[in-house]
């Protein structure tokens, strides 16, 4: 498929094709990254017969250089820090504790939202799909699976529609599984490859989890 998606539920439909491997399993769960990913991963966790949740990460960037990231706070209160780059960058304790206060506010005010109070799911011994309507650069998603690792989850299965070739290879290296449904050359982004690509927006994402029965 060269040509782009008409919008990210078509993407999902698209994407569930290459996962039919872990349709209906009962040690699988998909999980989307919002908000973009949750319409994709909705008709995934459709057309696979599997539940449907939300993973939050936030990126921890570094100051003044906010695409740089030192680390990531995400669902589950798990927190992951590059030591090595703090060091290096010479980063004061101060301000990294700056930063991860920050994003742990943003990251809390989202699982109200989206969560009203319900609890994240228990991923230990489980198949996490983790999906994202694609992959640029590929930062939220490294941040994503490697705080999705302290969770104890079996596999970690990374899927998204479209994704930059190198990008997509790199992820394969970090999950257990990463299934790219398309990896057009050249890619320069990630909405160039959906006719529609508008903002998914907090009632959407509500509204898609209730509609599985998350909420």
């Amino acid at each position: 498929m060269s040509r782009p998606f008409a919008n990210r539920a078509e993407a999902g439909r698209v994407l569930a094709e290459g996962l039919t491997a872990y349709a209906g399993r009962a040690d699988a769960i998909v999980l989307a990254l919002p908000r973009g990913g949750v319409p994709v991963a909705f008709e995934v966790a459709q057309a696979l017969r599997l539940p449907l949740d939300v993973f939050l990460v936030r990126k921890l960037g570094v100051p003044d250089q906010e695409e740089l990231a030192m680390g990531a706070v995400a669902s589950g209160d798990v927190l992951v820090i590059n030591d090595e780059l703090v060091r290096s960058l010479r980063v004061p304790r101060d301000e990294v504790e700056a930063v991860i206060l920050r994003e742990r506010q943003e990251l809390h005010r989202r699982e109200q939202v989206y969560r009203a109070g319900r609890p994240s799911p228990d991923l230990k011994a489980k198949t996490v799909i983790l999906v994202d309507d694609g992959l640029a650069t590929g930062s939220t998603m490294r941040a994503a699976v490697r705080a999705l690792r302290g969770l104890g989850p079996a596999r970690i299965v990374v899927a998204v529609p479209t994704a930059a070739p190198a990008t997509c290879e790199e992820i394969r290296l970090l999950a257990d599984q990463c299934v790219c449904s398309i990896t057009p050359e050249p890619f320069r982004a990630v909405g160039l490859w959906y006719d529609d690509f508008s903002q998914t927006s907090d009632e959407e994402v509500c509204d898609l989890l209730k509609r599985t029965g998350t909420t």
